[in-house]
């Protein structure tokens, strides 16, 4: 027999040659059939003495069961579970993780810029009072500090009523201009919180010493504050939504399909091939059903807020309402002082005071316009650390610009939530299906949503109890009381249709003229609106001045058929020049 195999090698060198055979297939068949790449794969799941060293035939598997040897055990399929729960939670906690920076970033800069305002209100008010009525300012500015208090609680969601804050601000205001302004010999006589000063407080709405001033100024500044609190709601709202969908629980359905898409293709040695694409998108939808019920409420939510900051910073009405207060308590003492006769016989009636001479006891300083007062800055440090009126105009601008192209990104979140989750999906070559390796996948891939998932080939979804229906119950809540509370909103258009905030082709500035930038097109600078009749506009440039162009810039050169003068003063040079010569050549 060795003869025949090998007729010229003797028996010893037969037997060397066939050992070395058998030792090659036995090292070839043990290295084809080795569960050495699964186990350095399972190092990032479990321990690595659940893996065998070689596949088994007799595997009692749960999830991944396939004909022939395999490289897992029910205990590798344990620490599969945990893994998959594990690495999906951490990858969704990722993506609302950045939805609730953004959304936190701005809950903290809309409310300091809110502060800035409420600050800038008030010391302009401050000044005026110590300004043109320094009698009664010492007085009245604890009750300013007051409004201002109560104001900035409301803004940051406060059980307040802005409306009644400025009402009782004026109740308080009255006595003090009664015995201040309009009968200032009965100072002594009248104690601001004795009964004569209750009587006065209590009269005040009855009798409207200050006009429809205090009226107007409540209407304004509740009707642009509530709009900057429910925005302020709004984004508190948001990061609760996402606080909820971070902690969505995983069902045994959903783990189970996990585990077959992400670790099945291991117990037969393939641990780089990638699950396919809709193979993917069907057991993400499945698995996240509940948490894209969420869909819907979140893009009409989004829909909202900018509508509410649209509202909030268009024309600058947020500012207007805040800076106008100064103007508004202006009007309204100079109403007081000019109606003081009048005033003072309805509060003897009504209070029983008989003032005698002194109600006849005005002021002869003439009537003070807001736009005379020289305004001084009510903080103790230096006005440079505080930001002027043209400033806070172009930050709110930038910052609402900012905000809607970021929230933008951010509409189709819980939509687009299993595409992002299965970006690692491969649909161009062979992939990792239910079954094994395929060339494309061809099961149905279904929608979004509980009602879709009906036919979902992949998770078996059956109707419990989402675990972010809490979520979305108090969403949808919130967004029906928004729209209940302004119902302008609906007549606003959508952010798309305003426009993304981009510049315009051939635009070379970065903002818009709610940013309190200046225009360009007119020649004439635009400035905020006048807060109230009594002011200037506030950051006006005196007339007859403009910004003085910037001396290191040369001066343009001036372009004529689209050359620039310079450049058509060279070319008569040189055409002189060619003449002469020519002239020469024709000479000579």
């Amino acid at each position: 027999m060795s003869r025949g195999i090998c007729p010229r090698v003797n028996s010893v060198g037969c037997f060397w040659i066939f050992s070395l055979l058998t030792f090659a297939v036995k090292v070839i068949d043990v290295d084809t059939y080795s569960c050495y790449e699964v186990r350095t794969a399972f190092q990032q799941v479990g321990p690595l003495n659940r893996v065998p060293e070689t596949p088994v035939t007799d595997a009692d598997l749960l999830f991944c069961k396939h004909q022939g040897p395999s490289c897992c055990t029910r205990k590798m399929e344990e620490s599969y579970q945990f893994a998959v729960k594990r690495e999906t939670l951490h990858n969704i906690q990722a993506y609302t993780h950045e939805i609730k920076h953004v959304i936190a970033f701005h809950v903290d800069a809309f409310q300091d810029m809110f502060q800035s305002l409420l600050s800038f209100s008030q010391g302009h008010l401050s000044s005026l009072l110590e300004g043109s009525f320094p009698s009664l300012s010492e007085q009245a500015l604890p009750h300013v500090n007051q409004l201002f208090s109560s104001l900035s609680l409301y803004l940051r969601g406060g059980n307040v009523s802005v409306e009644g804050e400025v009402h009782h601000f004026f109740n308080n205001l009255f006595p003090l201009a009664y015995t201040r302004l309009i009968n200032p010999g009965v100072e002594g006589s009248i104690m601001v919180g004795s009964k004569m000063g209750d009587c006065l407080r209590m009269i005040r709405p009855d009798i409207n010493p200050f006009g429809n001033h205090a009226v107007v100024m409540a209407q304004k500044l509740a009707g642009a504050l509530g709009v900057g609190r429910q925005l302020g709601l709004a984004l508190e709202e948001g990061l609760e939504v996402m606080n909820a969908t971070e902690y969505a629980r995983l069902s045994k359905e959903c783990v189970k399909s996990l585990v077959k898409m992400m670790y099945c293709s291991h117990c037969r040695g393939l641990t780089l091939i990638k699950p396919c694409g809709g193979y993917c998108l069907n057991v993400m939808r499945g698995c996240l059903a509940c948490v894209s019920e969420l869909d819907q409420p979140w893009r009409r939510y989004t829909r909202l807020v900018e509508k509410l900051t649209h509202a909030m910073a268009e024309q600058h009405s947020l500012e207007l309402a805040m800076l106008g207060v100064r103007g508004h308590v202006n009007d309204a003492l100079l109403y007081t002082e000019l109606h003081g006769p009048l005033i003072t016989a309805t509060v003897d009636k009504v209070c029983d005071l008989s003032t005698g001479e002194a109600t006849h006891m005005h002021p002869t300083r003439p009537e003070v316009k807001a736009s005379t007062l020289t305004l001084s800055s009510p903080f103790p440090s230096s006005p440079s650390s505080h930001p002027s009126l043209e400033e806070l105009q172009g930050q709110l601008g930038h910052l609402k610009r900012y905000f809607l192209n970021t929230l933008d990104r951010y509409k189709s979140f819980f939509g687009m939530l299993p595409e992002l989750l299965c970006e690692v999906a491969n649909d161009e070559s062979t992939c990792w299906s239910r079954d094994g390796v395929v060339k494309s996948y061809t099961g149905r891939v279904v929608g979004n949503g509980l009602y879709a998932q009906r036919n979902n080939p992949e998770v078996k979804v059956r109707n419990v109890e989402c675990a972010v229906a809490e979520a979305k119950e108090r969403l949808e809540n919130f967004n029906t009381d928004t729209e209940e509370m302004f119902p302008e909103l609906a007549e606003m258009e959508d952010w798309e249709e305003l426009g993304s905030g981009k510049r315009e082709e051939g635009s070379t500035t970065e903002c818009d003229d709610e940013d309190g930038c200046q225009a360009s097109g007119d020649g004439q600078d635009k400035h905020l609106p006048e807060p109230s009749s009594a002011g200037k506009p506030l950051g006006k440039h005196p007339e007859g001045d403009s910004p003085q162009e910037n001396p290191s810039k040369p001066p343009l050169v001036k372009m004529i058929g689209g050359t620039s003068s310079a450049s058509w003063t060279q070319c008569c040079s040189l055409a002189l020049l060619f003449a002469g010569l020519c002239l020469q050549w024709i000479l000579f």
